[in-house]
């Protein structure tokens, strides 16, 4: 048996070792992040204040505001602190919590994703009946229903990543903890935890995904079958807003987690893309495409102004 050296922190190495280009990313991403609890801030409290926005759809909308707030604030403040810092380090603890907290909440919005999906699909097709099928109770179980589902998925990874044992190697190469990036650091066997890893990407991430994608597959066959063309051109602007969200959530995410930790700036691009842009760009994309949205946050700014 060989001696091993416990490591008690890690080194986050970030987006780039120039001076220089560091303060310039600080700025951007600090702008980015002002922008990202702006944005979703404000649309939180038009929907709190706004009457005719305390509907179903509306109801998901303000959870998916709250959870990009959540998840934004998991992996940016820790950015900006090591853009400015020569240090970048981060404890062990610190950043099994960091992993935790993304996948808790990166796993919540895959759900809540899905969930949106379902509504929208039942709005299309019934309706007469939306009121009656989404009702507050059915709502606030598929929100507590995504939140310990992926709280419990989020979990059992962490406590499979608990085992791993970690020596000599200290660099990450990443601007924060996810758990395909501690596997290169680890002087165990990672096959447990990659093998956790793997199977919540397939169930949760993937199962979630065709969840949305059979939803939508039963909207535009609704869609299609509505025989006036303003009628389906009303009936895609309403799920608009919400497949350019799927998009860039899951298109980023899904490529992330399953493929292979090289340290590439792919990966970095993924992970920004995820974790940091798309929280920013929720609220305009369904402000800018929603006409609802638009007129309450006029109402809103007229009453402040």
């Amino acid at each position: 048996m060989r001696n091993r050296s416990v490591v008690s922190e890690f080194i986050l190495l970030g987006l780039s070792a120039d001076p220089q280009i560091q303060a310039l990313l600080f700025v951007l991403f600090f702008v980015i992040y002002i922008l990202t609890l702006m944005g979703n801030l404000m649309l939180l409290l038009v929907i709190r204040v706004d009457s005719q926005l305390h509907n179903p759809m509306y109801f998901f909308l303000g959870q998916l505001s709250f959870l990009d707030l959540c998840h934004s604030s998991v992996t940016v403040p820790k950015l900006l602190e090591n853009l400015l810092s020569e240090k970048k380090t981060i404890s062990v603890e610190g950043c099994m919590a960091q992993v935790f907290f993304v996948f808790a909440t990166g796993g919540t919005e895959s759900c809540l994703l899905a969930v949106m999906a379902y509504d929208r699909y039942v709005a299309i097709s019934s309706p007469l009946l939306y009121g009656q099928m989404m009702n507050r109770k059915l709502c606030m179980g598929l929100v507590w229903g995504s939140w310990g589902l992926a709280f419990t998925d989020a979990l059992i990874n962490i406590l499979v990543a608990l085992n791993l044992d970690f020596c000599e190697a200290q660099n990450i190469h990443h601007f924060s903890c996810e758990l395909p990036s501690l596997y290169p650091l680890s002087c165990s066997d990672v096959s447990a935890s990659f093998t956790a890893l793997l199977c919540s990407s397939l169930l949760h991430f993937f199962g979630n995904f065709l969840l949305v994608f059979f939803s939508y597959v039963c909207i535009f066959s609704t869609i299609l079958s509505i025989s006036l063309t303003k009628g389906r051109s009303k009936a895609f602007s309403t799920c608009s807003s919400h497949l350019t969200a799927v998009s860039f959530f899951y298109g980023s995410s899904l490529l992330r987690y399953l493929m292979p930790n090289s340290g590439s700036t792919r990966e970095l691009i993924f992970s920004l893309q995820y974790s940091v842009i798309t929280p920013m760009l929720n609220p305009l994309i369904y402000s800018l495409k929603n006409k609802e949205v638009k007129a309450a946050v006029r109402k809103m700014l007229r009453k402040c102004f």
